[in-house]
């Protein structure tokens, strides 16, 4: 009789657990509402720039975007042309802040190994993670958090392939890619 009881209650309580977690998974507005969204900007260039810009543009636009949890960018390959000027946007679609999760753009000269680079970056924080004074670097964004992005502009190097990194503590190892100089 006793076994009854119990299994009885337990049954009731499976029940009433079942219900709840039904009832909680309705159409809920206001979590809707919460989501975070964010649009991705396009740049004004022809679909042939994008993948492979022509050696006779003069400038190209690149936009990189970043977030607070894939800890990589948006694109692991960009390709110019020597001498063309580039524009480069980094914009980081997250909320945190760049204290906890900042990010920036990094653009290394040539048989600087990024490791080596972003170990000692860690220990850069009040030069934004820039190690050496920049001496190993040929451009770089300032640091970023959430819903910040800062845009740079300059001239493609000579032929060959950059590295490009973060270099907030960390980030090195899987926010990086190659901009390929034709």
């Amino acid at each position: 009789m006793k076994n009854i009881i119990v299994f009885s209650i337990f049954k009731k309580i499976v029940i009433f657990l079942i219900l709840i977690s039904i009832s909680s998974c309705g159409n809920n507005e206001a979590q809707k509402k919460e989501k975070f969204q964010y649009k991705r900007t396009k740049t004004e260039q022809s679909k042939q720039s994008k993948s492979n810009p022509s050696s006779s543009e003069k400038e190209i636009a690149i936009i990189i975007n970043s977030d607070d949890f894939s800890m990589k960018f948006d694109k692991k390959e960009i390709i110019a042309f020597s001498g063309q000027k580039i524009t480069l946007t980094l914009n980081h679609t997250g909320k945190l802040d760049k204290l906890v999760m900042g990010h920036n753009f990094v653009l290394l000269k040539k048989g600087v190994n990024s490791n080596e680079f972003g170990i000692k970056a860690s220990s850069e924080k009040e030069n934004e993670y820039i190690p050496d004074g920049g001496n190993q670097v040929i451009v770089h964004t300032k640091l970023i958090g959430g819903g910040e992005s800062d845009t740079i502009s300059f001239d493609a190097p000579e032929k060959g392939t950059y590295e490009f990194i973060c270099s907030f503590p960390g980030h090195y190892m899987s926010m990086k890619g190659k901009l390929i100089i034709k």
